[in-house]
């Protein structure tokens, strides 16, 4: 084992990932449309199960809506292989260094935020998002919002990962700086 602790890697050794999600549909401003309409709660209980005017639009909906989500799996257009990179296929990871927006399955990065670059992560759910449920990360480093991950599911689970991973890294740095670690 390379590790004195099984998993814990120094960030001055290599960038290692923490945890990596990949955006639900909720991410893009057509998949936000259906999502308004899913939340319609008119309708009656039938037998304990609620029979809504949103659920009968989602069952309706999977021929409109499956092209979306096979969209944002598709690394690359026109082919899955060939083509130009597909600006849409994206998934988020938290590293012990950094917050990345990179291309689906091994593309390259598109953005990206340092764990020092942030103090705060606020969750925004904005309209059509919650039936998914999902929202949007917002890292703020004071007032000013310095990076967005747009649709990210079960953004609670993400956010307090990114804040331990955030407190972990600086708490090194702040070490490192006073003398006490090597």
């Amino acid at each position: 084992m390379a590790q004195a602790i099984a998993g814990v890697v120094s960030d001055q050794e290599k960038e290692t990932t923490v945890m990596t999600v990949w955006p639900s549909i909720a991410a893009s401003a057509y998949g936000r449309w259906w999502g308004r309409r899913f939340e319609n709660q008119l309708g009656i209980t039938l037998f304990g199960v609620p029979i809504t005017l949103g659920r009968l639009m989602a069952l309706v909906s999977i021929p409109f809506v499956l092209p979306l989500y096979f969209h944002m799996l598709i690394p690359k257009l026109p082919l899955v292989v060939f083509g130009i990179p597909n600006p849409g296929c994206r998934r988020y990871r938290l590293t012990n260094r950094r917050v990345v927006v990179e291309q689906g399955f091994g593309g390259g990065e598109q953005q990206s935020v340092s764990l020092d670059r942030f103090d705060s992560v606020e969750i925004e759910t904005l309209p059509g998002q919650a039936w998914y449920p999902a929202g949007d990360l917002i890292f703020r480093n004071g007032q000013i919002e310095t990076f967005r991950l747009s649709g990210v599911p079960h953004p609670g689970a993400f956010r307090q990962t990114c804040l331990k991973a955030h407190a972990g890294f600086v708490g090194v740095q702040k070490a490192r700086d006073m003398g006490a670690a090597v």
